[in-house]
């Protein structure tokens, strides 16, 4: 008998891995039998939920699938907000707690943003003016911009201007906001949960110090989809008064220190002087995923509890695909109750290839494109125009074969930025070569990208499709959700009608 487990051990490599421990006890291998049987019939169970959940599809109506994509920051996880509002609206409120860890987040990289200005314009004006042995700069050294900032970063910068002691001292009573941001990155990101991507800021050259500092704010925190990380901050609310005031036991609630530096961030994010630094830097904190700072007072509240507005503004990157259902109310349906499942693909642009084969079955595809990213350039590829990269993505997808059946709807998002920078000067037609000397105003520029798009869509669709194209700003739920509700329901018309269902 050992010779023949010899041979079996030496034919199959697993065979060695699961062999019993050697000199294993009567005791020892009573207690390794139980927990292979209990671990064959978890195995087993898994197995009968998964047979049963099949059969119980083939039987019911067939699923309604979505499936949302875009750049990153271009809108999709507002866009499923939107959906889960709509029609989980219960479910959707009972995360506050979770995304009030969010918002505080937000709130405190958009403030150390700043910081990282000052401290930048505190080492122009040191090197600039600190004595006649010292190298005279003629010009701004590159600076932290942001990834949705203007592209104009690429240009000449204006020298920035100098700060006082009070500044200064602001910039000290504000280092506690440091560790904050660290105990919600981790409470955010556990041990292999999750991880940093570079997002959110890039670096324009410079020297290794700078890098140095560019490496510790560079990267914005991607929580992977899989991960229940909303679950992490239910216990810190002990109670949801009806006005939506809460109370937070959790000792490591960060709530209180915001509170303590609120004054203080007001005052700088305020000051005349600041403002006028970060324009020298091309810095528009305003036009970022997940800007609170105009509503300090309000969320840095040692009771706050988000809105819904706050929930659909508050800025986590996630990674991976995630999916979510549904089941639509009555009337949307004519009464039928639908299985709606929305897909969301995160991660880096360069994945598209991958995933496609996957989605084959999809009914729609919901693709969100940002006008107001004519200005701006990728953080993963600074040479690329956000819009243009929009527009090649659009391409790919309109021509993939193994999406050929699909619907596609086109959201022209964040309508909202697009028409305050064309309102401030911003010249569409200096970053869209093809659009030329004509018009600045939002007529004009709107009516040109669709038509773009909408060219795409028909030279590049293997099969004759509609084109459906919305300009929207998702983080408008009024207007977002009626538009929402159409394209559900004309959806589900079109699946019914695809299986006899409907005329």
């Amino acid at each position: 008998m050992p010779a023949k487990s010899k041979i079996v051990t030496e034919g199959d490599p697993l065979a060695h891995v699961m062999a019993p421990p050697p000199n294993e006890t009567d005791e020892e291998r009573q207690a390794r039998l139980a927990a292979e049987a209990e671990a064959k019939r978890i195995s087993d169970a898994i197995d009968e939920e998964l047979q049963r959940q099949a059969k119980a599809e083939r039987r019911g109506p067939t699923p309604v699938k979505i499936l949302l994509l875009g750049q990153s920051e271009s809108g999709k996880s507002t866009t499923l907000k939107n959906f889960q509002l709509m029609n989980t609206p219960k479910a959707f409120r009972a995360e506050r707690a979770s995304w009030r860890a969010v918002v505080q987040l937000n709130v405190v990289r958009s403030i150390r943003v700043i910081l990282e200005a000052m401290a930048e314009a505190q080492a122009y004006h040191a090197t600039t003016y600190s004595g006649p042995n010292t190298p005279v700069r003629t010009h701004a050294p590159d600076l932290f911009h942001s990834a949705s900032s203007s592209s104009l970063g690429h240009a000449k910068r204006a020298s920035p201007p100098p700060l006082s002691a009070e500044h200064l001292k602001l910039k000290l009573r504000l280092a506690p906001l440091v560790q904050v941001e660290e105990t919600l990155i981790r409470k955010l990101t556990p041990a292999g949960s999750g991880e940093l991507e570079a997002t959110q800021l890039g670096v324009l050259g410079g020297g290794a110090s700078h890098a140095d500092r560019a490496r510790a704010l560079d990267r914005e925190v991607a929580v992977n989809s899989q991960f229940a990380w909303k679950g992490v901050f239910h216990r810190m609310i002990g109670r949801t008064s009806q006005d939506g005031d809460g109370e937070f036991s959790d000792p490591d609630d960060p709530g209180p220190i915001l509170h303590a530096c609120a004054e203080d961030m007001i005052t700088l994010w305020n000051d005349p002087v600041i403002r006028g630094l970060l324009r020298s830097q091309t810095i528009r904190l305003e036009d970022m995923p997940g800007f609170f700072l105009d509503s300090l007072e309000r969320v840095t509240h040692p009771k706050y509890v988000p809105t819904d507005e706050d929930i659909l503004r508050a800025r986590l990157k996630t990674l991976g695909v995630s999916e979510h259902r549904f089941t639509l109310r009555e009337g949307l349906t004519g009464g039928i109750s639908r299985d709606l499942r929305i897909y969301d693909v995160g991660g880096h642009r360069s994945l598209v290839p991958a995933w496609a084969p996957f989605f084959d079955d999809m009914n729609a595809i919901l693709f969100l494109a940002p006008l107001s990213g004519y200005d701006q350039v990728l953080a993963e590829d600074e040479g690329v125009n956000r819009l243009e990269d929009s527009v090649l993505l659009w391409k790919s997808i309109c021509s993939n074969p193994l999406l050929g059946k699909t619907s596609l709807i086109l959201f022209l998002n964040k309508i909202d930025i697009f028409k305050a920078k064309l309102r401030a000067g911003i010249q569409f037609g200096q970053y869209i070569v093809s659009y030329g000397a004509r018009p600045n105003d939002y007529d004009s520029t709107s009516a040109y990208m669709r038509r773009k798009f909408g060219q795409i869509h028909r030279e590049y669709s293997p099969r004759a499709r509609t084109f459906y194209c919305h300009f929207t700003s998702v983080t408008d739920t009024k207007q977002t959700s009626q538009v929402l509700v159409n394209i559900q329901e004309s959806i589900i018309s079109a699946n019914l009608g695809s299986v006899g269902l409907t005329n």
